[in-house]
C-alpha cells in the first residue's frame, strides 16, 4: 500500500482493480509492446502456509459496497468471469503492499484472505493455473477475479480480456510436492461442458413477483427472459434470468441495459 494511513478505498482507488475496464483490458492497460518475460516458462505459485495480516484482511468499503473478508480460502469454490491487468500496474504495490509484478502468477480477489492460493481453471479450454492472492479486487461488477498478466496468457485470455473460469480455494498445508508437481508439468484438463452464461435479475419466494419482473424486462425488449424454478432450505425460489449469453461483452451490454430500466446490476451466473 502507498501508506499506512491511506483508508482502503483510496489504495484501491491507485490500483489496477479499482479501474474499469475498455475493450481487452483495463483503460490505458495492456502488455508491453515487447515483454520482458516468456511467460509461458513462469511456473505456478506454490501454495504454502503464510501468516495473514489483520490490516489486510479486515472489512472495508469501496464505492458504497461492504466486503467482508473470509477466514480461510479452504473449501471456497466459485465460477464466474476473470479479467487482468498488466502494464499500467507494473511496479505499483499491491492492497498488502507488495510490489505488483505482471509476469508473476498473481491476483486480485475481493473477499478471499490475503494472502492466499487459488486454483484457477478456464472452463472453455480446460486450462488451469495456481495463483497467490496478493490484492484486493476487481471493483467492476461481475467479475469474480483480476489476474495478473502472466496468469491470464497461460490460461488463454490475453486477447478476449476476459475468460469465464472456476475457482478453487488450496490449503497451504497441501503437500508441496503435489502441488509442485502439477505446475511443472501441468496437463490441461478436458474443457468443462460448455458453460453456460447467464444474467440474474432477481431471485423472488413469490412467482407473482417473479412474473411481473418478468414483464417488465420483456416490456424493455429484452430477448430470452425466463423464471427458473429452485429451491432455498425447501422454500420456493423463483430466479428471473436472461439466457444463456453467448459472450462476456453480451452479458456487459445487457446489464447496463437492465441497470437503464432503474433495476439494481444483475449478477452473473455461470453453470
Amino acid at each position: 500500500m502507498h501508506s499506512r494511513l491511506l483508508p482502503i478505498v483510496a489504495l484501491a482507488l491507485a490500483t489496477g482493480c479499482a479501474s474499469v475496464p475498455r475493450g481487452g483490458y483495463y483503460q490505458d492497460d495492456g502488455p508491453h509492446r515487447h515483454p520482458e518475460v516468456d511467460v509461458s516458462k513462469v511456473p505456478d505459485a506454490i501454495p504454502r502456509s503464510e501468516p495473514y495480516n489483520e490490516r489486510n484482511n479486515r472489512p472495508y468499503n469501496v464505492f458504497g459496497v461492504s466486503y467482508r473478508p473470509l477466514k480461510t480460502a479452504t473449501g471456497y469454490r466459485e465460477r464466474g468471469v476473470a479479467s487482468w491487468y498488466g502494464k499500467k500496474f507494473h511496479g505499483q504495490h499491491t492492497a498488502n503492499g507488495e510490489t505488483y509484478d505482471m509476469y508473476a502468477m498473481t491476483a486480485a480477489h475481493k473477499t478471499l484472505p490475503i494472502p492466499s492460493y487459488l486454483r484457477v481453471r478456464n472452463l472453455n479450454n480446460g486450462k488451469s493455473v495456481i495463483v497467490r492472492v496478493n490484492d484486493r479486487g476487481p471493483f467492476r461488477d461481475n467479475r469474480v477475479i483480476d489476474l495478473s498478466y502472466a496468469a491470464a496468457a497461460k490460461l488463454g485470455i490475453l486477447g478476449t480480456g476476459t475468460g469465464i473460469v472456476e475457482l478453487e480455494g488450496l490449503s497451504g498445508d497441501e503437500p508441496v510436492t503435489r502441488v509442485a508437481s502439477r505446475a511443472a508439468a501441468p496437463e490441461p484438463l478436458p474443457p468443462a461442458a460448455t458453460p453456460r452464461l447467464y444474467l440474474q435479475v432477481g431471485a423472488f419466494a413469490s412467482r407473482d413477483n417473479a412474473e411481473n419482473l418478468k414483464q417488465r424486462l420483456t416490456s424493455a425488449d429484452l430477448k430470452s427472459v425466463h423464471i427458473q424454478n429452485a429451491e432455498l432450505d425447501a422454500t420456493p425460489l423463483y430466479r428471473v434470468r436472461i439466457g444463456p449469453l453467448d459472450s462476456v461483452d453480451e452479458s456487459d451490454q445487457l446489464a447496463a441495459r437492465v441497470v437503464s430500466q432503474g433495476l439494481p446490476n444483475p449478477i452473473v451466473v455461470v453453470e
